[in-house]
């Protein structure tokens, strides 16, 4: 019998999955998922290695690219999405590619993920040399992620792979290699469960320590959110308060005065200036607030 990878065995422990009751199945689930953030915690090095090359592509005018099939792909969909209400950013600094295109967000399409040609195709058409890509496969061995990493290479692209099993195609080919296994799936070769448990908190990591690195984070605010709908313009009026120690109708007016632009509105309280300033020193800084407020402080 050919070897298995570690996501494709017969997890022990639920051979008799089918005759369990309703609380036996949800027991040995939450037993199984308390594997998953020791399993990350072993990769905590090579997350880092990746973070870092990261934040010094970003700073220098590249972009973050996911690139996924399946349950993966959606994951970076994911992740991707919540940067921009999240930390301020424009919506094409992180990208997710899914195979089978945006319909494989909602629905399967199980074949797209053999498709090797459309991987290149995608980082031939939305990739440049200063960007990165993030390969999500499970599996290790997905054909249209390592289609698409095969081409990043070709291109001198930053590369790295997140996958749930040891030594795969995918770490053999990337810059960085990301791996966190955590054992067979109580259902056999279900990496929606504890392996996608798994990357969504690599990638949690990635994205909330990458903008934290850019400055998006002020202490543990987010300083760079936008004040795009009630609930976050109240948030907006928050934040300043938490920031400067003002009352709310204080917050609430120059959240008004820097037009929603949470770290503009602080600096305008923080250094008594006026929401132009606030912006210029913002744009010298490449948005990285804790840069602007250091060029404030300096005479």
């Amino acid at each position: 019998m050919a070897t298995q990878s570690t996501t494709e065995k017969r997890n022990e422990r639920s051979e008799q999955l089918d005759r369990l009751s309703a609380r036996e199945i949800i027991d040995l689930m939450n037993e199984e998922d308390q594997k998953v953030p020791l399993a990350v915690q072993k990769a905590l090095p090579q997350i880092e290695l990746a973070i870092e090359a990261i934040v010094d592509k970003l700073s220098s005018g590249g972009r973050l690219f996911y690139i996924g099939a399946g349950t993966s792909g959606r994951l970076g969909v994911l992740d991707a999405a919540e940067c921009p209400p999240t930390f301020g950013t424009d919506k094409d600094l992180v990208t997710a590619l899914i195979a089978g295109g945006s319909k494989a967000v909602f629905e399967a399409v199980e074949d797209a993920e053999d498709n090797q040609e459309a991987g290149k195709n995608e980082v031939s058409s939305h990739l440049q040399a200063k960007d990165v890509l993030v390969g999500l496969a499970a599996s290790g061995k997905t054909p249209y992620v390592l289609g698409a990493i095969e081409e990043a290479r070709r291109k001198g692209i930053v590369t790295i792979g997140i996958s749930c099993n040891r030594h795969t195609p995918l770490s053999d080919v990337v810059d960085y290699a990301i791996e966190v296994d955590v054992g067979p799936e109580i259902v056999t070769g279900s990496t929606r469960l504890k392996a996608a448990s798994a990357q969504k908190m690599v990638l949690n990591m990635i994205s909330t320590a990458t903008m934290i690195r850019m400055g998006k984070v002020y202490k543990n605010l987010m300083v760079n959110v936008q004040a795009s709908n009630h609930k976050l313009r109240e948030r907006v009026v928050g934040i300043i308060q938490e920031a400067v120690g003002v009352d709310e109708e204080t917050a609430r007016m120059y959240s008004d005065l820097a037009k929603g632009d949470t770290s503009a509105a602080i600096l305008m309280l923080q250094f008594q200036i006026d929401y132009p300033t606030a912006m210029k020193e913002l744009q010298k800084s490449n948005g990285h607030f804790g840069k602007a407020r250091i060029q404030l402080m300096t005479p």
